[in-house]
């Protein structure tokens, strides 16, 4: 198969991290990436104390876990990277991650800029920003979805013109504007950067 004289060369996986506003499309390319890549990339789950949507499940989408336990977590050092946003905790465990890259596994890390940014000054990464094609096709997005309030949307929104502005701090950054399209580029960053010389 074509998939495996593409990826897999290194001993140690390479560490990428992607951000982008709520409703950018960022979990579906993550998912397809991993669809197509089993044997080479995988997404690290992250912790958060805030609860589950309807359509995710505790220990796939992620550890839903409670603030105490959260907090007891960061006293003892687990986390790789965390940040409160919208009054939930979200953070990335560091034992999955070295697992996974000690495996020669490519970890992608789905966080948001907060998070990214205090991992840019720890440790090497790729860093990937996934920009909807404007505020309005966001704002559609996101009332589609239809699992949240109309303050959350608000809120959600005036945080994803923060995070935007937050595009110069990244390696990349792709408007999702097609799928197919926005796909071939995310998964072109993923070969490009196995291939790159170190």
């Amino acid at each position: 198969m074509m998939s495996s004289q593409i990826l897999g060369k290194h001993a140690r996986g390479l560490l990428f991290v992607v951000s982008a506003p709520a409703g950018t499309g960022k979990s579906t390319l993550v998912n397809m990436l991993v669809s197509e890549f089993p044997s080479y990339i995988a997404e690290s789950r992250s912790c958060t104390t805030r609860s589950a949507r309807l359509w995710e499940t505790d220990e796939r989408d992620y550890d839903f876990i409670s603030i105490e336990s959260f907090e007891e977590k960061i006293n003892q050092g687990e986390f790789l990277e965390y940040a409160k946003v919208f009054g939930n905790y979200y953070g990335t465990r560091k034992e999955t991650v070295e697992k996974l890259l000690a495996s020669g596994k490519h970890v992608v890390l789905v966080i948001d800029t907060q998070g990214a940014l205090k991992l840019k000054s720890q440790m090497e990464a790729i860093f990937i920003f996934i920009s909807p094609p404007s505020f309005e096709e966001l704002r559609r997005r996101l009332y589609q979805r239809r699992s949240e309030s109309e303050e959350k949307i608000q809120e959600r929104l005036l945080w994803a013109k923060q995070e935007i502005a937050m595009v110069p701090h990244y390696d990349y950054h792709i408007i999702n504007d097609q799928l197919e399209i926005t796909y071939e580029v995310f998964r072109s960053i993923f070969i490009a950067e196995e291939h790159k010389r170190r």
